[in-house]
């Protein structure tokens, strides 16, 4: 049995940011993530940050993550790469398995899980032909594996992901003959779905996919317009030819550790799910448990490292490294920066005044919309 005081589960935003703050307080930190290479999803962002610059606006995904690497080797932060938690005990031990070969135990006195989420599918005939997959999968393979998933793709969901890895698409030379979008408005920055748009990709709003063709992977695809009650409109379908199906469909947060922890859970379909309830330290219900990231409902990279930061902070409080008052200072710092990342383009303020925008007309932006 390996002994820490910290051990963190996820490395990426939320867990590095996590295990810096917790490490420069003096915590002894065990990182853990079951993939090759530490950074979750800031490695295949290309793209720059939104934001002030305390939220690293103006920085592209990867080099925010190289920066976090460099931070995190520079206090010696432990750290298990290929590492896959399969239980949790006790609220303190972690059942490690190693390169899928070791098994190892570790106790924590505390515990972060920084697990981020996982894409979510959308069924219809022929989704599980080689050639369907998610947004972020498609992300991976071409801005960390350099590989082409596909010359000509349809992107299902009109999300900042799905814009977003569309655009990147464009850039790594595919086609991308439409995105689709069930909802009757987009629901991206604006600043992403212009650059798509003037690209000259279509984009289909009150549209799904009904259907995938194909023998051995996906040749074409059979899309059809919905009602206002999001069923589909006979008569309306039409054939594309495609190669690859990307879906941009939302996240589900990786819960399941917490489940096992025997955490409490309360079910927030606008966040991702059942989420485990945590207070404003990001403690969850289990005594020596913290949850932060996409874990606690879904957000953005910049949320998710605000939320390791408070997580480490307030752990390192609790074992004895950071006065309470020094705490609650750097916590109201950090609410303060996590407030106004939530008053954004997809705050409840921002929200109410792009409805009043629309339903006025004053919508300045003209999209090609069919």
């Amino acid at each position: 049995m390996i002994e820490i005081e910290l051990a963190i589960v996820g490395a990426g935003p939320a867990g590095l940011s996590a295990a810096i703050e917790a490490r420069r307080a003096g915590v002894d930190v065990l990182l853990i993530d079951e993939n090759a290479r530490p950074g979750g999803q800031l490695f295949k962002q290309i793209h720059k940050f939104f934001g002030s610059r305390a939220h690293k606006a103006g920085i592209r995904g990867m080099n925010i993550g190289t920066e976090l690497l460099q931070e995190s080797e520079k206090f010696g932060i432990k750290t298990w790469l290929n590492g896959e938690v399969c239980g949790i005990e006790d609220g303190h031990n972690l059942w490690v398995v190693r390169n899928r070969e070791k098994s190892e135990i570790v106790r924590a006195k505390k515990i972060i899980l920084a697990t981020g989420a996982t894409e979510n599918a959308v069924t219809f005939p022929g989704w599980d032909l080689p050639g369907v997959m998610g947004a972020g999968a498609a992300q991976t393979m071409i801005n960390v594996n350099r590989v082409l998933p596909g010359k000509k793709v349809i992107m299902l969901g009109s999300g900042n992901v799905g814009v977003i890895v569309a655009y990147q698409l464009l850039q790594a030379g595919a086609e991308v003959v439409a995105v689709l979008e069930a909802a009757p408005r987009l629901g991206g920055y604006g600043v992403h779905t212009a650059k798509v748009c003037r690209a000259g990709v279509p984009f289909y709003v009150s549209h799904t996919i009904k259907r995938a063709f194909g023998t051995d992977h996906v040749e074409a695809v059979e899309i059809v317009k919905l009602d206002s009650s999001f069923k589909q409109i006979p008569g309306t379908e039409h054939v594309i030819e495609v190669d690859t199906i990307c879906l941009a469909t939302g996240l589900t947060p990786l819960t399941e550790l917490a489940w096992l922890a025997g955490c409490k859970f309360n079910f927030v379909p606008a966040l991702g799910g059942h989420l485990p309830i945590h207070d404003d330290k990001m403690h969850s219900t289990q005594n020596d448990i913290f949850i932060a990231g996409d874990i606690s409902g879904i957000e953005e990279a910049s949320t998710a490292m605000e939320e390791g930061r408070l997580a480490g902070i307030n752990v390192a409080t609790e074992l004895g490294y950071i006065t309470k008052e020094e705490a609650d200072a750097r916590s109201q710092e950090i609410w303060d920066n996590l407030n106004t990342l939530r008053s954004g383009y997809f705050g409840q303020k921002r929200r109410d005044a792009k409805d009043s925008m629309l339903q006025n007309g004053k919508e300045v932006i003209k999209w090609n919309i069919h």
